[in-house]
């Protein structure tokens, strides 16, 4: 029987985030952005910057953790034979389209290198387009929803349950280098990825605990069988 996850972890968090997005819509943090953006992008000599600029590639989407865990999953659906396979990506693209997209649009906040008037505040009139879309941080938000999903995926093909430190090499060490490479690269000001992060985990939370070997399928002449997902409660340190 799968192990039930609290939600009061989940009610914290977003409460967190709903905190800081109400503190950025008054005017807090403001100064705190700047500071950390401005010291970020005055410091950014060719080899520490180039490095970050390619280390930050582990927090895209689009480019890399949707294809990867795209082709996990066919890779698993060839070997189990089985559609449920696909159902984490499919869950993960849904999760993360209705909820981050939709609140970058509704932020309407520009990066830090954005050189218009009022760059830090939310809600720029001055900003449009990409350079509109900073809050909450994308590559944060993906970055634990999209790498809890290859946990789940990699778990599967392993047939057992990952070790705590391929737990912290699949699932940990990526997003911090995210953070802190988003951060000091200047794409994200230091609130827009604190939110993301929040955010980032409570829908990986919710990625964990749909069962989806156990989802009700029509018959599919035999491809609605189980895809072999680890249940939650024999995961040994797959906790976010």
């Amino acid at each position: 029987m799968a192990e039930k996850k609290s939600w009061w972890l989940d009610v914290v968090l977003v409460a967190a985030f709903v905190a800081i997005t109400v503190a950025l819509m008054r005017g807090h943090l403001l100064r705190l952005d700047e500071r950390v953006a401005d010291w970020s992008l005055s410091h950014q000599p060719p080899v520490p910057y180039w490095t970050a600029r390619v280390l930050n590639y582990l927090g895209q989407g689009g480019q890399l953790l949707m294809p990867l865990s795209l082709l996990l999953s066919g890779l698993l659906a060839w070997r189990t034979r089985s559609v449920r396979a696909i159902l984490p990506f499919v869950a993960a693209f849904v999760l993360t389209y209705v909820t981050i997209g939709p609140l970058k649009i509704w932020a309407d906040r520009a990066a830090p290198r954005f050189d218009g008037p009022e760059r830090v505040i939310m809600h720029n009139p001055q900003a449009e387009g990409v350079y509109a879309m900073s809050y909450p941080s994308g590559h944060l938000g993906n970055s634990l929803v999209w790498y809890a999903v290859l946990a789940l995926l990699i778990a599967a093909l392993q047939r057992r349950p990952l070790q705590r430190w391929e737990t912290y090499a699949v699932r940990v060490a990526p997003v911090v280098i995210v953070f802190c490479t988003t951060v000091y690269t200047g794409f994200h000001w230091l609130t827009d990825s604190v939110a993301g992060l929040l955010l980032g985990v409570v829908l990986a939370r919710l990625i964990e605990r749909i069962p989806f070997d156990r989802l009700p399928l029509p018959a599919l002449r035999g491809w609605e069988k189980p895809a072999g997902f680890i249940p939650a409660s024999d995961r040994s340190a797959s906790r976010v």
